[in-house]
């Protein structure tokens, strides 16, 4: 498995600056059940950030809220002076577990670059540099669990997008495809694609952070630059999770 440098940038920008993220006083509730509860956040315009906390924390909702697919109970969600669902575009999402087509592996790329009116002719670039070149031939669905990911993050960085928002794609992968995506995500990261990275793997956060936010029964108890966090949390349940106990 090979991952090589950064896919060419085909298409010159024509957007605005690259977004800053403001959060405010942002909830959200099921019926009865609050599972966010008045988060304040910011984060700047470059760097990886790594949600972190234990289960039920709130983690994935937020990314999804952060993306548009759902909206909040209330709060607010400012991107440079943009709503979420106005940036939906200028983002892209890779979840857990990819959702592929029933295609070829260079297909499933195709039909993105296609869609969102890229050159086509970028298809090979993008599978090189997430190591499936051999594979673009191949149905998708024969995939295995690291590369049907590596496939998802190659569909997601042919949108050419400002932000990447990545929720837990790691999880229950070897080594050595956690690696693979850490470097084709790491590489996205140097030239200037803002991360937002939900991950349990503390390991995984100590090599890739810049900075933290730590989710705690729906709240943001803590967040960091990653050279405090990690050697000194300030909150007991930050604590406690970086020690391996469980933090209900």
């Amino acid at each position: 498995m090979t991952i090589t440098g950064a896919p060419p940038r085909i298409e010159e920008a024509t957007q605005a600056p690259i977004l800053q993220l403001s959060v405010t006083d942002l909830s959200l509730r099921f019926g009865e059940a609050t599972v966010l509860d008045g988060l304040d956040l910011t984060l700047g315009p470059v760097g990886c950030t790594m949600i972190m906390g234990p289960n039920g924390a709130g983690k994935s909702l937020l990314l999804k809220l952060l993306h548009g697919l759902i909206k909040p109970t209330s709060g607010r969600i400012d991107w440079s002076g943009y709503s979420a669902a106005d940036v939906t575009a200028r983002q892209a999402m890779v979840f857990q577990k990819p959702v592929l087509l029933r295609r070829s592996v260079a297909a499933n790329l195709d039909f993105v670059l296609r869609s969102r009116g890229k050159d086509r002719d970028r298809c090979h670039a993008l599978l090189d540099h997430v190591g499936l070149t051999h594979k673009a031939d191949q149905p998708a669905r024969l995939l295995s669990g690291g590369e049907a990911q590596r496939l998802a993050l190659a569909r997601a960085l042919a949108t050419d997008p400002e932000v990447l928002l990545l929720d837990e794609p790691t999880a229950s992968l070897d080594p050595a495809s956690v690696l693979a995506i850490e470097r084709i995500v790491s590489s996205a990261r140097d030239r200037g694609v803002r991360i937002v990275f939900v991950t349990h793997d503390i390991g995984q956060a100590r090599r890739m952070a810049d900075d933290v936010v730590f989710l705690h029964r729906g709240r943001v108890a803590e967040h960091a630059p990653a050279a405090a966090f990690f050697p000194e949390p300030r909150c007991q349940a930050a604590r406690d999770y970086l020690n391996g106990k469980i933090v209900v």
